[in-house]
């Protein structure tokens, strides 16, 4: 038997034995993909374990999740810190082997995946940060940023609504440096592929801009390499078609009921007689060897690169020097800007953000985005930064299109790449589409920032579902995800100073409107919260608002000062709020005042948690009709003198 195939035999027996003793997983794909898997570890694969962040490694990223286990098997089996104990434990909590490969927990996996379609749009932003280093500093004779993006992607993932987003702009970008690894094998978990889908893929792939290769024999290991090595010679990115055959050398091979099955002890018996493997959780040394030599030589090519870079350094020293800039983590002087006095009276928060954002973008080259096709609204472009196209890959700027789902992901993919800063843009009544993307860039603390305008019941004149009632408590409820909306520059600039300094991602809510005149002040707003106007002695009345709010509550307590003594306190952020001191929060909320009101035109039921039951809450519960902004506002209580009539009754009470 040819060493090969004598691998891929144990490659299968592998996988299917962690499955068995896991008692979960997906057999039937596993098998189905091993050739291709193989094929793409031991012959096109650059990597380095002993340095796993190789800036010029190639990037592999698994979107077709179910497949982990022969995912993990690979790694293990290619000198990645994943054992053959390992592979025993999979999906036992606290393993390095979940039921999906996970990003930070497992030796060498480049995302977390799990959610259908999630990964492909990662690796389209991993390819465009990829081509945008590659313009910016490599030189004649020095490609100093010259890798691929690989994809693993199934049926299921291509039917996902994501997918065909990212894949329409990567074929628009022309990203050739991307190729996808189709395990096509006909069979979903609930029947044949054709009951659900009966596209061509192929044409559909041509019509959008993608080189497309057709691999007949998905299930051999040679056919699987050459198909491979065919794509990396495209212009354009390109999808790899593997005819495979689900469940391959089972008995139930080539149907939707091997899909998730796992083998039984005698079917694990009988499947592994078949592969002449007769020991369990075992690799001969020769089918080790033949790995590690691939192994071997990924890490000689990363010392080949640090030399080539040393030349570099001396051919280029302009070019090094930028280089190196590009990936200094240096700190950003945000507070520096609160100093400089913005005039911040009369502009909107998207038009603040627009000042601050282009302010940190010349500061900061690793800054680059873009928004769905919205622009004009979101005002979220940095100036004399160009467009990220074919012609123009020094663009820092993105046009997405109307592609919500992919814009978020592909985000996090360049956010998981190297150092970027990346940021997605469009108005809060989208935030929904993006939510996967959200989830996932919170659960890996990737650096991605959303930016959403539009954030009130006072763009009244949009549709009735532009209103963004629901979406404050919807991002408000993400694990890990800073919500800033800010009531001015000042508190902006702390979310952006909070976002550089703590890491993970932020969504900053901004106002289409003109904001109030206040004076938000930068160093509290790092808490959180703050308590903006003080009450004269011992607060009767604490008023709780953010953004557009905070203005009304100023209003508000005004109008209330000649009968109570009244304390505002503005809340752009209650993640980080929440995770002050308790002698902190205390000192803000004020406990021993006779009423605490919230003002906030949403309808987010976090504001009890600092009002307490028996407080006021000036929200929205319904959906708004279209109408002149201020009247819609006023129709919903959000009136000063409304406001104050409600908290006479509820004090009289």
């Amino acid at each position: 038997m040819k060493i090969a195939e004598k691998t891929l035999n144990y490659v299968k027996s592998l996988t299917a034995q962690s499955i068995a003793v896991a008692k979960n997983g997906h057999t039937g794909s596993c098998l189905g993909a091993s050739a291709i898997m193989l094929a793409l570890f031991k012959d096109h694969y650059n990597f380095d374990v002993s340095d796993t962040d190789f800036l010029n490694r190639d990037r592999f990223i698994l979107s077709a999740g179910h497949i982990s286990p022969l995912y993990y098997t690979m790694l293990s089996l290619f000198g990645f810190d994943v054992s053959l104990q390992d592979l025993k434990d999979l999906r036992k909590m606290g393993s390095k082997t979940p039921a999906y490969a996970e990003y930070r927990v497992t030796d060498g996996v480049e995302s977390t995946t799990g959610l259908q379609g999630q990964g492909v749009a990662n690796a389209v932003g991993s390819a465009i940060a990829q081509a945008m280093l590659a313009e910016r500093f490599n030189s004649v004779g020095f490609p100093i940023i010259n890798h691929y993006t690989y994809c693993l992607v199934g049926d299921g993932d291509l039917m996902e609504g994501c997918v065909q987003e990212a894949c329409s702009l990567a074929g628009t970008l022309s990203l050739n440096k991307l190729i996808l690894l189709y395990d096509s094998n006909d069979a979903t978990m609930d029947g044949t592929l054709s009951a659900s889908n009966r596209e061509s893929v192929a044409r559909k792939f041509k019509a959008m801009g993608w080189n497309v290769i057709r691999c007949l024999k998905g299930n051999r290991y040679s056919s699987c390499s050459k198909a491979i090595a065919l794509a990396k010679r495209s212009l354009k990115p390109t999808i790899v078609i593997f005819k495979t055959t689900i469940g391959i050398g089972t008995s139930k091979e080539g149907t939707s009921s091997i899909h998730s099955a796992v083998l039984t002890e005698e079917e694990l018996k009988r499947f592994n007689k078949s592969l002449e493997v007769f020991e369990n959780f075992y690799v001969p040394n020769d089918v080790r060897d033949w790995c590690m030599a691939t192994t071997r030589k990924g890490k000689l090519l990363h010392e080949q690169w640090n030399q080539d870079l040393a030349v570099y350094a001396t051919s280029n020293p302009v070019l090094y020097r930028e280089f190196n800039s590009f990936f200094d983590k240096k700190k950003l002087d945000i507070e520096k800007f609160a100093r400089n006095s913005y005039k911040w009276e009369g502009l909107s928060g998207r038009e603040l953000n627009n000042v601050v954002l282009n302010e940190l973008s010349q500061k900061f080259s690793a800054i680059v985005g873009g928004n769905a096709d919205c622009g004009l609204i979101t005002k979220s472009n940095i100036e004399n930064a160009g467009y990220f196209s074919t012609a123009n890959r020094r663009g820092k700027n993105i046009h997405f299109g109307s592609r919500e789902q992919a814009m978020a992901g592909i985000c996090n993919g360049i956010a998981l790449y190297e150092d970027f800063y990346p940021f997605a843009s469009t108005t809060l009544a989208y935030a929904s589409y993006m939510m996967s993307a959200i989830r996932l860039s919170a659960i890996m603390k990737l650096n991605t920032m959303y930016m959403f305008t539009s954030d009130s019941i006072k763009i009244g004149q949009e549709s009735v579902a532009n209103l963004p009632i629901e979406q404050l408590a919807c991002l408000r409820s993400v694990v890990g995800l800073n919500v800033y909306r800010p009531c001015d520059g000042n508190e902006l600039l702390a979310g952006y100073q909070t976002h550089f300094e703590k890491g993970g991602p932020t969504a900053f809510v901004l106002s289409q409107e003109r904001m109030p005149s206040v004076e938000g002040k930068y160093e509290q707003a790092l808490q959180g919260g703050y308590i903006l106007v003080p009450a004269k002695a011992n607060a009767d009345i604490v008023i709780y608002a953010s953004g557009s709010e905070v203005g009304l509550a100023l209003k508000v307590a005004e109008s209330l000062k000649k009968q109570y003594d009244v304390s505002v306190v503005s809340m752009p952020c209650t993640q980080i709020f929440d995770k002050q001191s308790d002698s902190y929060k205390a000192k803000v909320m004020q406990k021993s005042a006779k009423l605490q009101v919230a003002i906030e035109a949403s309808n987010d039921n976090i504001w009890y948690k600092y009002v307490g039951s028996d407080g006021l809450v000036v929200s929205v519960d319904n959906y708004a009709k279209c109408g002149n902004g201020e009247e819609v506002y006023k129709s919903f209580g959000f009136d000063e003198k409304e406001i104050v009539r409600k908290i006479i009754k509820k004090l009289a009470n």
